[in-house]
């Protein structure tokens, strides 16, 4: 059976580290969605390890990783991480299976990429986009004008040509949309020449490698990325990624049936965070937000933006669960909250003094809301030395009770720092 992993918020919840930790009696971990956009890091006896486009159970030496048919994949970017981590002594290459069906991030996507944001931006609309050519890459694939990743390693004969003119025809597209750009075609169909047979020996059917993990009774785990506040239909567009980072992303991005998962787990940082630009009801633009930032270290692994920080939003929360239909959730960076001597949580939204009964789809209207706070008192005491849950402080267990009752879903872990033995486990009833 297949359990996922996903972020609740607007990303950067710490999901690596529960796949990781969950990837120690897995065989399999998958990536469903999205690219070099993510940014998960994870702390193995003080190495530190960034991942941005690969699967984080690459840290378990027995776990098989596949980039799913939904990823998008910049080919220099995953060759250059997959270096990195080899640099580190994590040499994992023939653990690495990628989906022939995922289509590929090409320079000119990362350059049309920055354009399209300068366009927007002079309407005032800035989204805030990564660079990477994520966006970019899912339009042509939308379009159906993009190239995959058998387009690429076909040995047939005619297969370059194919290729060759495929990619010529997608540029020249790009220049009759932006103009003309500075940007070297021949450069890069070179590289790509060579990349072919670098990448050939980790291309699979990927519909065919899922199903037959399934029929073998394989443990797999699917890393969602981003979060489902980012996610194309359900986040907070257009300031949004152009995946679905919800659990749909996860049957589309790597083609099994819902029949097949069996738990999801929700990850939640116990306060909230967002980069880039878009509205967020409970951020604090005072000395609150400040010290989140600070003693939370909020800064992007794949931008180093700072990141926008506030109270834990419930609201959110609860659509997200509705989405997402979370079994258990991780609450991650609750040692972040040692030093505060009272917390705030928004609980509900409001506007012209009534309230709301959802997230508002629409931003006009969640920029008006107003949010009503529950004020819950702290705990004052550093909790990133304790082993079990039973130890923590009792104001942090109303915390995390609070959570539990608001969302009527149970708490499995909670996350006191960054390494991978920072996460108390809490027993619940399955």
């Amino acid at each position: 059976m297949t359990d996922v992993v996903l972020g609740s918020q607007w990303g950067d919840e710490g999901k690596g580290k529960l796949v990781d930790i969950l990837c120690e009696d897995i065989d399999v971990c998958a990536r469903c969605q999205g690219g070099n956009n993510a940014g998960h890091t994870i702390v193995v006896d003080g190495v530190k390890y960034d991942f941005h486009m690969l699967p984080s159970g690459l840290v378990n030496p027995k776990c098989q990783n596949l980039v799913g048919n939904g990823v998008v994949i910049h080919v220099p970017s995953l060759f250059q991480e997959l270096e990195n981590l080899e640099a580190k002594g994590l040499h994992c290459r023939d653990r690495l299976f990628i989906s022939s069906r995922a289509h590929l991030v090409f320079d000119f996507h990362q350059r049309t990429d920055k354009l399209k944001e300068a366009e927007l931006s002079e309407n005032k609309k800035d989204i805030g986009t990564t660079g990477k050519g994520i966006g970019p890459t899912y339009s042509t694939k939308a379009s159906r004008s993009g190239i995959r990743v058998h387009h690429l390693v076909n040995d047939d004969p005619n297969a370059w040509a194919e290729f060759e003119a495929r990619y010529r025809r997608l540029v020249d597209t790009r220049k009759q949309r932006y103009g003309e750009f500075l940007y070297d075609s021949e450069e890069e169909l070179a590289r790509y020449k060579r990349y072919k047979d670098l990448l050939k020996p980790h291309v699979v059917d990927s519909i065919d490698f899922m199903h037959q993990a399934l029929a073998s009774n394989k443990k797999i785990l699917v890393e969602g990325a981003n979060a489902l506040m980012l996610d194309i239909d359900f986040g907070t567009y257009p300031y949004v990624t152009s995946s679905s980072t919800g659990i749909g992303g996860v049957l589309t991005g790597l083609g099994i049936p819902p029949r097949a998962i069996r738990n999801v787990y929700g990850v939640v940082k116990a306060y909230t965070t967002r980069v880039g630009e878009g509205p967020f009801p409970s951020e604090q633009l005072n000395e609150d937000g400040e010290k989140l930032q600070n003693i939370g270290a909020e800064y992007g692994v794949t931008t180093g933006r700072k990141r926008r920080c506030g109270w834990l939003d419930l609201v959110v929360l609860k659509y997200s669960t509705l989405i997402n239909g979370y079994t258990s959730l991780n609450i991650t960076k609750l040692d972040v909250l040692d030093t505060f001597k009272e917390i705030q949580v928004a609980v509900s939204y409001s506007i012209d003094g009534k309230k709301l009964n959802s997230f508002p789809e629409d931003l006009i209207r969640l920029g008006k809301v107003d949010v009503e706070y529950k004020t819950l008192p702290g705990w004052e005491s550093d909790i990133t030395k304790i082993k079990n849950y039973e130890d923590l402080p009792e104001n942090a267990k109303k915390y995390l009770k609070f959570i539990e009752d608001y969302l009527n879903v149970p708490i499995e872990w909670v996350g006191t720092g960054p390494g991978r033995d920072s996460m108390l486990s809490k027993p619940i009833n399955k």
